[in-house]
Parts: C-alpha cells; structure tokens; sequence
C-alpha cells in the first residue's frame, strides 16, 4: 500500500516566543489589546441593552422574539472578534454551524432553536467578561508602552495568551459533536441524492431496456396468433424472432439485477463477486481478497460497487495492460486497493465517476485517496468502516 502523504499548513495558531525587539507579531498584539476595551464596550453595551429589552418584555408577545434576535446578533459579535483574533494574534477558530432549520417546524420551532442557541449566549458570556478584561488590558498595555517597554513584548504575550484561550473556550464550535452533526447532515445529504440517482438509473434501464422489448415482443406473438392459421410458416419465423427477443429481455433483467445487487455477492462473498466483475474487464486483473469474515452487507455492497466502478473506469480510460485488486481488514477498517500500469493522470475532477465514489465513502465515514501521476501508475485506495455481519 502506497503511503498517503499529509501536508499541512504552517501552525499559525501557535505565536512566536517572545524577544526584547519589537517585532510585527510584537505590535500586532498591541494594537488587539489597545482595541479590547473600545470593542469591549460596544460589546458589553449591546448585550446589556439587548437582555434588558428582551426580558423586561418577556411578560408581552414580542419580548422572546427580541432575545432570540439580540442573540443571533450575539452570533455576529462572535463572528467579528474571531476575525480580529485571527487578523492580530493569528487565531484560527473554525466558525460554529448555522442554527439548524426545518421547514416543518414553524414559528414557536425556529423561536425556540434561537432561544436555545448555545453560541449565541456563550457570545453573551465572552461579551460581558470582555469589560473587566478589556479596561485591565487597555490600561497595562498603555502604561507598558511609557513606563515598562523593555519587558513589554513579555507581558503583552502573557496577556495576549490569556486572550487566546478566553476565545477558544467561548468562540469556538460548541465541541465535537456540533462539527460532527454539520459533517453527517451534508453526508446526508449525498446519501439521499445517490440513491435518488440510482432509482432513475433503474427506472430508466427499465423503461429503455427489458420493458421495451418486452412490449415489442407482445406485440410479435399477437401478430404471430393472427398468422398461425393463414401463414404458418410465417407464424413461426415471428415465434423464433419473439424467443430471441425473450432471451435479450432475460440478459438485460440480469444485468439490470447485477446493477443493483448481485447474487454471487449474496451467496458467496466478496472474493467471488470481485472476481466475476474482474472477469468481465478488458484488462487482465488479478485479485486477491484476505478476509477473515464477511462485512456488514452494506459495507460489502459499497466495496464491491467501488472496485466494480474502479474497474470500468481501467477499461475505458487507462490503456493499462494489467491491473491488480486487494482487499484486506486491518483493525476495524475494510482496505481497497486497485492498481494498474496505465497511463495515469487520474483524478477525481476529471468526470470518471471517482468524486461520485469519493462523495460515498465519505457519506459512510470512508476515505478515498487517488495516486496517479502523469505515465502512471495510477493506485486507488479506499477505506470503509468494518462492521461485522449480522445473521439473518
């Protein structure tokens, strides 16, 4: 298996040690200490005036609206000191997910969603310690500059430090679990599109294929019924031609099944269902599968799908002349791996069905990683979770 390179920004999270000389990273933090206590006090004078209204008008009908609204600008507050915190201390906090909506839910549903929103009053939070914070700041970091600026680059990191991790605990994403929900509601989404895609697919082959030659071959018997007495001969050239057309229904219905789910995948595994699409491909292709068990029958599926999707795709674009397939378990992971000696320059922006892959492993926690430089070879490796299977 070829090894995944991981490149990474540099950590621009992480400030300079402190020095004597006041550098730009120095004036930097300055300046954002400078600005806490005018930001501080717009900060705290809107919260303050924006819980006065709401709960002094709790008692009346539009008081809840209110709040809900001072806190979806509470929101905003948030968004503006992640900004300042990443322009001058070089801060990156990932913005927290958009209040969910549903259209099902109504007014009371939405109202409620506002009320409830943890940002907006950890947001309210961060604005009222600002003050105190942003009066202390102010005041050391301007007497600093006249009275103690040979240690200042240290003391301005001291506070600037405090800074930082007051942002990461009220400004960041709620925790995990919010990031995760945003992650599974888009994968959601690409489930819901991929399986709507494949009902057309078949609704189409259906209508295009085996129903229109079974159609046409109704239709051939009954002109064969009309002509068994007048023109038997010609009665049975119709028969012969509706029993060619019956066996062509037969091999599109069969193909069609295999599209959607094949048996040999059901009766007999992954290694035999992998070895009859390999059969299939125009490239000779070895395949060694080495599992201990069989998956989940979803995670079979979604294996057996992708190599047999990989492998269309060595057929009609590599010009390889040999291609490889293996499968494996390690640890609580299903690894995929083809190969082939082919002309490379794969991606998965090139309309080769490798982003929709892409998109469905990702849609099941999966990864799939494309290595194909120009002249090949070209190696696709996908993961999927392992999941036992359950008896029936």
């Amino acid at each position: 298996m070829t090894a995944r390179i991981v490149t990474t920004e540099p950590d621009v999270d992480r400030p300079p040690a402190p020095r004597i000389a006041f550098d730009r990273h120095t004036w930097k933090e300055i300046a954002y200490l400078l600005s806490n206590l005018p930001i501080a006090v717009l900060g705290f004078v809107y919260v303050v005036t924006m819980l006065a209204t709401g709960v002094g008008l709790a008692v009346t009908v539009i008081g809840l609206p209110v709040l809900a609204a001072g806190l979806l600008g509470a929101r905003q507050l948030g968004k503006a000191e992640r900004g300042r915190a990443r322009a001058l201390l070089g801060l990156r906090i990932e913005e927290p997910s958009p209040l969910p909506r549903r259209r099902d839910e109504g007014f009371f549903g939405r109202l409620w969603s506002g009320l409830k929103d943890p940002v907006g009053w950890r947001a309210v939070l961060y604005a009222f310690i600002r003050l105190p914070w942003g009066v202390l700041t102010f005041a050391i970091t301007l007497t600093g500059l006249f009275v103690l600026w040979p240690v200042l680059p240290f003391i301005v990191r001291g506070l600037t430090n405090a800074d930082r991790a007051m942002a990461r605990a009220l400004l960041s994403p709620s925790d995990e679990l919010e990031r995760r929900i945003a992650e599974l509601e888009s994968d959601r989404g690409v489930v819901v599109d991929t399986a709507a895609a494949d009902l057309r697919r078949i609704e189409r082959d259906l209508h295009d294929g085996a129903q229109a030659r079974l159609v046409n071959l109704a239709m051939g018997l009954g002109l064969a019924k009309e002509k068994l007495l007048e023109d038997p001969d010609a009665a049975a050239a119709m028969v012969d031609e509706a029993h060619g057309e019956v066996k062509l229904a037969l091999q599109e219905l069969r193909d069609l099944a295999r599209g959607i789910h094949p048996a040999v995948l059901t009766d007999r595994g992954l290694d035999a269902a992998l070895s009859s699409v390999a059969s299939r491909c125009t490239v000779p292709v070895k395949v060694t599968a080495d599992l201990p068990q069989r998956p989940a029958a979803a995670i079979e599926g979604i294996a057996y799908f992708t190599v047999s999707e990989l492998l269309q795709n060595v057929s009609k674009h590599s010009g390889a002349r040999s291609a490889s397939v293996d499968v494996w378990r390690s640890a609580d992971r299903l690894l995929i791996q083809v190969q082939d000696d082919g002309r490379g320059g794969a991606s998965l922006d090139k309309g080769t069905g490798m982003s929709g892959l892409a998109d469905r492993l990702g849609a099941v926690d999966g990864l799939f990683v494309v290595d194909s430089p120009e002249g090949g070879p070209t190696t696709v490796t996908a993961e999927l979770p392992w999941r036992d299977r359950t008896p029936a």
